[in-house]
């Protein structure tokens, strides 16, 4: 049987590990659980796909399968076409394929076919992919992007908390979970939400520092100082390399670009108004480097491993130091110096606390929407979102939270969303937890804390990467 430094050289074109790489594989390989913390670019990815191909190694019936939980359908994407140039037997299944080419995978993963098979959350809800999942000996479940499965994360995917409920349906895999950012309360809830114990799962945290990436904030009044800084780095930066400048919002977004495109700045722009095809496409030639400068919502970012990024400008406030330490990560990935700017107008903290209003529903508004629900089933079946929206806000709104509570009442099975949110069907009394008002109060304050850290960063006068150490618990090293 081939060992994991074979296996590294022969398939993955590597000499050597890096960093904690070896160890935590040799660690999975045993039989142990893992949580790994580390930074964007250093191959989380090797710490599961070496473990996978160990397990599968000479194995041609009854081989084991490694299930991939990922959040991002373009993310799997890249990960499986990258294994499959390799020669490795790699899927994925999720909504972006057509019922024939689903339910042939399904017919291929039941015959033993694939090492690695990569899912959203979401396909556990299907009891076509967990008759077939009954029929493979899985021994070993990761999960990328771990942060999606704690409430208290900047990322927070609802389905993500059931991960718990997934490991045991697919018999208490070894299990490992992966990210490039975790405060110690974050940590905590991970492993918690997989059913495990903090002396049951080791951490492996190889830190957060990026020596090559120099970190700024620079204050700025209003659009017009923000369109100079855009156009000075596209003007002299992009030259080596490419860049990404992120915003808030689609519609500020657009009108930068508008007058970028005035000011002779080529560009693409990705945000999640594009329809699939079209955000592929931008992604795509982004990562030819035919398009070297993108603005881009957060909705770009997971799974961009392109080397030459030199800086990633923030024209906006992010809305935690998790989320902004996350996307610049992307920059700088082949350890040649990029810039890391972030253009602080506190005016822009009125977006984020809207959303972090709109993220937060009181128990009273959970409590009116299910009700709402639960007594006008033939309107709401009629009618959909749109009748709920007018009965509860008497008028189209710029508010979020009905979308939350939904989001909320499906996590909980309180809510059947049906294929592509089209029906909203009650299935049972409302959790408990969701009116629970303390523990929405404590919510609220924790996002409210998140961003005003934020805040202290931007205005902070001495080492930010320091500062940034001290926020996720990791002592720090200037030399």
């Amino acid at each position: 049987m081939a060992g994991p430094q074979t296996i590294l050289q022969q398939v993955f074109g590597y000499a050597t590990f890096r960093g904690q790489q070896e160890t935590v594989i040799r660690h999975v390989l045993a039989g142990e659980h893992a949580l790994v913390i580390m930074p964007t670019g250093m191959g989380k990815s090797l710490c599961f796909q070496v473990p996978a191909l160990v397990h599968a190694e000479g194995v041609r019936r009854e081989r084991p399968l490694t299930i991939v939980i990922s959040p991002l359908i373009a993310l799997m994407k890249d990960q499986v076409e990258a294994l499959v140039a390799k020669d490795v037997e790699a899927a994925f299944i999720n909504s972006s394929l057509k019922r024939e080419e689903r339910e042939s995978r399904y017919r291929a993963v039941a015959e033993g076919q694939f090492t690695l098979l990569y899912v959203t959350p979401e396909r556990f809800r299907k009891p076509e992919f967990l008759e077939v999942i009954a029929k493979r000996y899985v021994s070993l479940l990761a999960v990328d992007e771990a942060h999606c499965v704690s409430e208290w994360g900047h990322d927070f995917r609802p389905d993500y908390t059931r991960l718990d409920e997934f490991r045991e349906l697919l018999g208490n895999p070894t299990t490992i979970a992966l990210t490039a950012t975790a405060t110690p309360e974050v940590q905590a809830d991970i492993i918690c939400q997989l059913g495990l114990t903090p002396d049951e799962m080791t951490l492996f945290h190889e830190g957060i520092d990026r020596p090559n990436l120099r970190l700024t904030v620079e204050q700025v009044w209003g659009d017009d100082e923000k369109l100079a800084r855009i156009v000075q780095a596209a003007k002299h930066q992009l030259a080596d390399g490419s860049g990404i400048v992120y915003f808030t919002l689609i519609k500020i977004l657009t009108a930068f670009s508008e007058r970028l495109t005035a000011a002779g700045i080529e560009h693409v722009c990705y945000h999640g108004d594009l329809q699939r095809g079209d955000r592929r496409r931008v992604q795509e030639v982004f990562m030819r480097g035919e398009a070297p400068l993108v603005l881009a919502t957060n909705a770009f970012g997971m799974g961009i491993d392109k080397p030459d990024i030199r800086f990633v400008i923030h024209a906006d406030v992010p809305g935690s130091l998790e989320s902004y330490y996350q996307e610049i990560g992307r920059a700088g990935r082949d350890g040649l110096p990029s810039e890391c700017v972030l253009l602080y107008d506190e005016h822009d903290l009125t977006t984020q606390m809207q959303f972090i209003a709109g993220s937060n529903p009181n128990a009273e508004f959970y409590q009116r929407v299910y009700d709402l629900l639960v007594r006008n089933p033939e309107q709401v079946g009629a009618f959909g979102i749109e009748w709920v929206e007018q009965k509860l806000y008497g008028r189209k709104a710029n508010d979020s939270r009905l979308e939350t509570v939904l989001a909320m009442l499906d996590r909980y099975r309180v809510l059947d969303r049906g294929p592509h949110n089209q029906q909203m069907t009650i299935l049972g009394e409302i959790s408990p937890r969701l009116v629970n008002q303390q523990r929405l109060d404590e919510k609220l304050e924790c996002d409210q804390r998140k961003l005003y850290t934020l805040v202290q960063y931007a205005n902070h006068e001495g080492d930010r990467k320091a500062f940034i150490h001290d926020y996720f618990g990791l002592p720090y090293n200037a030399s």
